[in-house]
């Protein structure tokens, strides 16, 4: 059974530089997009650097009640210790500046990044604002004030 797009959303997308690559779904299936490295030449980042590397994109996501989320791409990681220095990268709905992925090498060796690599990967999710409320008790559960390991391993 073949399943069509029903949960989409139009991203408007613009190069700031002419050897962007737009980002692209792997497969059909792939929940973000592929975030490609736009450089010159190819780079090195050795073993505890933390470096910025520029996307060549920019974009406008269609409502303020949506962000696009950057993560790390796993093979990236699993073969050569590459991870996103803030975790998770947030985009708000309101920047309009180059997207620029912000890489860690966690590994023992250099990790050459060329032209054009998929260096990470960005997902469309929705936004819910939360209208704080200040209160002097919260409501009480079983687990209650249980923080790290308390549920288990």
């Amino acid at each position: 059974m073949e399943v069509g797009i029903t949960n989409s959303i139009p991203v408007k997308v613009k190069k700031v530089s002419s050897q962007a690559v737009l980002p692209a779904y792997a497969t059909p299936a792939s929940a973000g997009v592929d975030l490609c490295a736009c450089l010159e030449e190819k780079f090195v980042i050795n073993p505890g650097d933390q470096v910025k590397i520029p996307t060549g994109i920019a974009i406008e996501l269609p409502s303020q009640y949506m962000v696009a989320l950057v993560f790390a791409r796993s093979g990236l990681a699993s073969r050569s210790g590459i991870g996103l220095t803030n975790g998770v990268g947030v985009i708000d709905s309101d920047y309009r500046g180059e997207i620029q992925v912000l890489l860690q090498n966690l590994g023992s060796v250099p990790v050459t990044i060329n032209p054009g690599d998929r260096i990470a990967q960005m997902v469309f999710m929705p936004v819910f604002q939360a209208h704080l409320q200040e209160v002097s008790n919260l409501g009480e559960t079983v687990r209650g004030t249980g923080g790290f390991g308390s549920t288990g391993i």
